[in-house]
């Protein structure tokens, strides 16, 4: 009555496994009125002219049944942006199928009653064209679960399982930061089959504990043969991990440290990440000393560096380069970022920066990189025969939680939060 219109479409966006599709599905039950579902590679075809028919039979279909929803799963497959260089060399029959669904969404004919929602996860490939309002007038950003979200989707997956009456969902959610809807059913199904394999009745903590292990993780390597020294130096590799992290003040608190061999890694440390949106210089700069504490304590104890600290090393370049060319947090680069948040940088292959700067870039990396490592070495002289009473303890029991941290160096001077959970270093 005031003169407004229904909105013509909503784009649902975000990273894999947050629920995109069932939520399409949830709609498709709860509105009542016919529901058309397909993927965006159902119109893409070998033969001309076959991706724009079947868009206009779909809405034609559509229209007839009207009021209706039409749903588009994976809507990239053919609302790429169409670049001026056609890479693809798909003799424009993407392009055609796209322009019969711009003018079909909201071009020359009227669509009344029909609403179109799409999921992707790539939203920044999809064409401007496309994603402009009267065609896809919401963006719903369908984002990762946070903690309270996470326990929610936890009590859905329990339902079905057998569990044992202590199951606490409020610590299974702090123990999986980061995990999407997918990866939680997941976890609660690896956590049955685990309970399953060792004859018990219902699944308990441990067997989750087991469970978000082996996800994160990898499988458990039992008969991977390490040889006694190499066992001593994956020890102190990770007690200089949890040494380091304990000693900073920013560093994420450490949740338990394995040198049990899993997938590719031969030994982990588990922290417990803030949830932050933002970063702060000093919280980075401890991060990737912390990250550099493994190499740190191996130079310290043995004198010699090995090639354990590959992941580490990737870690840590990977944030050295984002605090300098991404985040301009470098006074000798400035307040100046690369970063092309369009993600239409493909299509020129060449650096957005001069050779000189490309200099100094790297100069500053490796810079940023060996202070924290040098910083990481001084922690751990200063606290060397703590670091060796650790490594002990990891050799004899293979894995090592908080509480021995604790007995070992004290509470942590600065630890405001108690709280238990886990991600893997």
């Amino acid at each position: 009555s005031i003169g407004g219109k229904i909105p013509k479409g909503a784009l649902l966006v975000g990273p894999p496994g947050t629920g995109k599709t069932l939520l399409a599905k949830a709609v498709a039950g709860e509105a009542k009125v016919p529901f058309f579902s397909l993927s965006g590679s159902d119109f893409v075809e070998m033969f001309v002219g076959v991706g724009a028919s079947r868009v206009r039979d779909l809405f034609k279909q559509a229209k007839e049944k009207s009021p209706a929803i039409i749903f588009i799963d994976e809507i990239d497959a053919v609302g790429r942006a169409r670049g001026k260089n056609n890479f693809s060399g798909s003799n424009d029959e993407r392009e055609n199928t796209l322009n019969q669904l711009l003018t079909e969404m909201d071009g020359f004919g009227t669509n009344t009653n029909v609403i179109v929602l799409a999921a992707t996860n790539r939203a920044d490939v999809l064409d401007k064209a496309l994603m402009r309002a009267g065609r896809f007038d919401r963006q719903i950003y369908v984002d990762l679960p946070d903690i309270r979200e996470r326990r929610e989707i936890f009590e859905v997956h329990l339902k079905p399982l057998k569990k044992s009456e202590d199951l606490d969902t409020e610590f299974l959610a702090k123990q999986t930061p980061g995990f999407s809807g997918a990866d939680i059913a997941n976890v609660c199904n690896e956590a049955a089959l685990i309970a399953a394999r060792n004859d018990k009745k219902a699944v308990d903590k441990q067997d989750f504990l087991d469970a978000v292990d082996r996800i994160v993780g990898g499988l458990e390597k039992k008969n991977k043969i390490i040889s006694p020294e190499e066992k001593r130096a994956i020890a102190i590799h990770e007690a200089g991990h949890a040494t380091v992290s304990w000693m900073l003040e920013h560093a994420a608190p450490l949740v338990k440290v394995t040198i049990v061999p899993r997938g590719q890694s031969l030994g982990a440390a588990w922290y417990l990440p803030e949830e932050r949106l933002i970063v702060r210089p000093e919280q980075m700069l401890d991060e990737m000393c912390a990250t550099m504490g493994g190499r740190a304590a191996e130079k310290v104890t043995f004198d010699k560096i090995s090639t354990g600290a590959l992941s580490d090393l990737e870690k840590v370049t990977k944030q050295a380069r984002a605090m300098v060319t991404i985040y301009g947090l470098n006074e000798k680069v400035g307040n100046v970022t690369y970063y092309d948040s369009s993600g239409q940088s493909e299509y020129n292959f060449s650096k957005p920066y001069s050779e000189d700067t490309a200099q100094i870039i790297d100069k500053e990396i490796s810079a940023l990189i060996e202070e924290q490592y040098r910083r990481a070495i001084n922690i751990l002289a200063e606290n060397k025969d703590k670091l060796n009473k650790l490594a002990d303890i990891l050799i004899e029991r293979e894995v090592i939680f908080k509480d021995d941290l604790e007995e070992i160096f004290g509470k942590r001077p600065f630890d405001k939060h108690g709280h238990e959970a886990v991600t893997e270093a």
